[in-house]
């Protein structure tokens, strides 16, 4: 085995970055590899962390996503991706909607990479992205079941408890989204940007002197005056 596919490797690159990416783009999915990597975590954390599902958790809904343009009545996908020097290199948190009924919207499927969980606006950006977006496209009631360990972070977003579900074996609690503190958001593909609170800074700046004046230069004795 070789040390980058080390499991202890792998994981060491990926706490790095964390502290790495300058921020977090949160939008819909636009992109194939966006939606195929945001599958990905949520097997990572629904089948392998959470065991709720075997294999994999897709389901009519995901066949029902898109990244079409042309259409807003699809399922969507939405993700934040971890940026490093202005690329998107990473999906590290994601979660779905989809219109129900004439403006009755669902958000669903909210995962988290493991690695990223310190960051904590991951999961309510995307939670804002997804009522917003929704809000925009006519959406009356938006709806959730949400499992009972992130019901306090959804009440903080201005949600209720409306009831009860049994989602595979275990209770869910029913929620609904206040839409007042959603305004509408009408370019989700575009999305918007969340710095990275735990972003590494450098000990030493590579060149401190670089903006003072050329005569406090020359006074510290850092240069010397030279003549032509």
């Amino acid at each position: 085995m070789t040390s980058s596919q080390d499991p202890k490797h792998l994981r060491a690159h990926l706490a790095d970055h964390t502290q790495s990416y300058s921020g977090f783009t949160i939008k819909w999915a636009s992109l194939p590899w966006e939606v195929n990597e945001a599958q990905a975590l949520r097997r990572r954390v629904f089948c392998e962390e959470q065991r709720l599902f075997e294999r994999d958790d897709l389901d009519v809904l995901d066949q029902r996503a898109t990244v079409d343009t042309s259409t807003d009545q699809q399922a969507r996908i939405l993700v934040a991706l971890g940026s490093l020097c202005g690329w998107h290199e990473q999906i590290v948190a994601t979660v779905r909607i989809h219109q129900e009924a004439p403006g009755v919207w669902y958000g669903s499927r909210l995962a988290v990479d493991k690695h990223f969980r310190r960051q904590g606006k991951l999961g309510a950006s995307l939670i804002k992205l997804a009522v917003s977006s929704a809000y925009a496209l006519g959406c009356e009631c938006f709806l959730a079941n949400v499992q009972l360990q992130n019901q306090a972070l959804f009440e903080r977003l201005h949600w209720q408890r409306i009831g009860s579900n049994v989602v595979r074996d275990q209770e869910h609690a029913l929620m609904q989204a206040n839409l007042d503190f959603y305004p509408p958001f009408t370019t989700p593909y575009s999305g918007f940007i969340v710095r990275n609170q735990h972003r590494r800074r450098p000990q030493k700046e590579l060149a401190p002197n670089l903006l003072l004046p050329m005569q406090e230069l020359e006074g510290s004795g850092q240069i010397g005056a030279q003549s032509l």
